[in-house]
């Protein structure tokens, strides 16, 4: 029995449990966080080298067979998702030290996160589909906590909507996940991949298959059940945005990922030529919401939407290359969008406006922060050799061998719209005449968030010119996704 791969997810816990006492004590609560998020993170690097060296890795509760018992499971997705979020939580939360406030530190903000990043370790790691929603539900009421934190008429707006929608989702999850079990008898997922299999996935399946994609897509922001995501997340401070928009809704886009790969793979034509042009809808809608807004916060949160739209395209290809270029542009958007909201977050103190034709003339007074924002933006359109420009082109890749030349070439066009819904930030915010400003924080302030930010966009860059050494960890883990009998040998011949 292997226990090395639940540290991830109990240490955070643990922390989280630790840091509810001393409340008063922002250097408790600040050196808690950290020291457990960096034990974590050296957990997960060496699971995520376990995994590699030794394939994929199981455990099972309470001395049951499987699939009887509870069993978690770490493949080389699993492995590179739960070492990603590790990985920027300890720049956000250092982010966070001087941008949050001591009012928020005071009261719970870093138990919330900690619950956060095991509820989201969770989520990637467990092999049971009943207790995916138990782990959503833990991050959930942990984000629930922080999208409030600080009270104010907008946070209190935005959140209404955000719970609203989640109580929602949550309640078809369980009605979704009751509808499978009472048609395949298990809710171990390796387990209801045989059983469908057995069965040849009849009409039933395909119709949970697609509840399953409304519950999932409520998640992960897909058209057209976007719709709460702008409003919800603008409502947050800088740090929770960052850790919002690199996290959340990428836990949804995991499930989809999982499940559609997994066991709701025998009706390809229905489920997945489904799940390809509602991932189109979902890119040309944040590529309008990108384009429309002068507001800087929403314009990259509707490429949160985007993004979604091309992780879920290559999803749909149900070919290695597809599969694996999702997973390169998931990790990718996961550090660009940390990256980009960080760097939103010091314009935003630094103007103290989110309105762009109310800011002008940073490249005076802000170099640097310009030009690391050129490299952001670059990043996230794709340009080579930046860090999305791998994983896109191997979308589109899987798209032709699938024969989806059309719907592939316009995957590769988006990066265009993409590239000017962000250019307009530098050009409005940094270029043009100097405007008056009410920065909320000095000087000094912004210049200490600036430094992990900058190491986060300096991983970003990394990401990308360093793609060949990162490529055969993702090899693995497309052929894990593309074939499933991979992941269910593991479990079902797990120690």
């Amino acid at each position: 029995m292997n226990n090395f791969l639940l540290l991830p997810i109990i240490i955070p816990f643990f922390f989280g449990m630790i840091l509810l006492f001393g409340q008063k004590s922002l250097r408790f609560q600040r050196g808690g966080a950290m020291i457990g998020l960096i034990i974590s993170f050296a957990c997960a690097v060496a699971l995520l080298f376990k995994v590699k060296n030794d394939g994929v890795q199981t455990v099972t509760f309470g001395g049951w067979p499987e699939p009887f018992g509870i069993t978690m499971v770490s493949d080389m997705v699993s492995a590179l998702l739960v070492t990603t979020t590790l990985l920027l939580a300890i720049f956000i939360v250092w982010y966070g030290f001087n941008s949050i406030g001591t009012a928020r530190e005071h009261f719970y903000y870093y138990p919330a996160i900690m619950m956060i990043l095991t509820g989201v370790n969770g989520a990637f790691t467990t092999g049971d589909i009943f207790n995916l929603f138990v782990f959503f539900e833990v991050l959930l009421m942990a984000s629930y906590v922080l999208i409030v934190l600080g009270g104010t008429k907008k946070q209190l707006a935005g959140s209404i909507k955000y719970i609203l929608i989640n109580v929602i989702s949550s309640a078809l999850f369980v009605i979704s996940v009751a509808y499978l079990y009472s048609v395949v008898g298990t809710l171990n997922m390796a387990d209801i991949a045989l059983k469908i299999a057995e069965v040849n996935q009849p009409g039933i399946i395909t119709t949970i298959a697609v509840l399953f994609l409304l519950v999932f897509g409520l998640k992960a922001a897909i058209f057209p059940l976007y719709f709460w995501l702008p409003t919800s997340y603008a409502a947050a401070p800088p740090p929770v945005l960052a850790l919002f928009g690199a996290l959340l809704t990428k836990v949804g886009v995991y499930a989809i990922m999982r499940t559609y790969t997994l066991f709701f793979i025998h009706d390809l034509s229905y489920t997945h030529e489904l799940l390809l042009w509602l991932s189109v809808l979902t890119i040309i809608a944040g590529c309008i919401g990108a384009l429309a807004y002068f507001d800087i916060k929403q314009i990259i949160i509707y490429n949160i939407v985007i993004a979604v739209g091309v992780i879920l395209f290559g999803v749909a290809q149900m070919n290695e290359d597809g599969l694996t270029g999702a997973m390169f542009y998931l990790i990718h958007d996961m550090i660009i969008k940390a990256a980009l909201f960080m760097l939103i977050g010091i314009i935003v103190y630094k103007t103290g406006t989110t309105d762009l034709r109310k800011m002008g003339g940073l490249m005076r007074s802000s170099p640097v922060l310009g030009w690391f924002y050129l490299i952001a933006a670059f990043g996230l359109a794709g340009i080579p050799p930046l860090s999305g420009f791998v994983g896109k082109l191997l979308i589109a890749k899987g798209g032709f061998e699938a024969g989806n030349l059309g719907t592939s070439i316009f995957i590769l066009a988006s990066s265009l719209l993409v590239l000017l819904s962000v250019i307009r930030i530098f050009i409005y915010a940094f270029w043009g005449e100097e405007q008056p400003t009410k920065p909320i924080l000095s000087k000094k302030q912004t210049t200490q968030l600036f430094i992990p930010t900058a190491i986060v966009i300096i991983i970003s860059i990394a990401y990308g010119v360093g793609a060949e050494w990162l490529t055969p960890f993702m090899n693995d883990a497309g052929k894990t996704l593309a074939d499933p009998s991979i992941y269910i040998d593991a479990v079902f011949k797990g120690e």
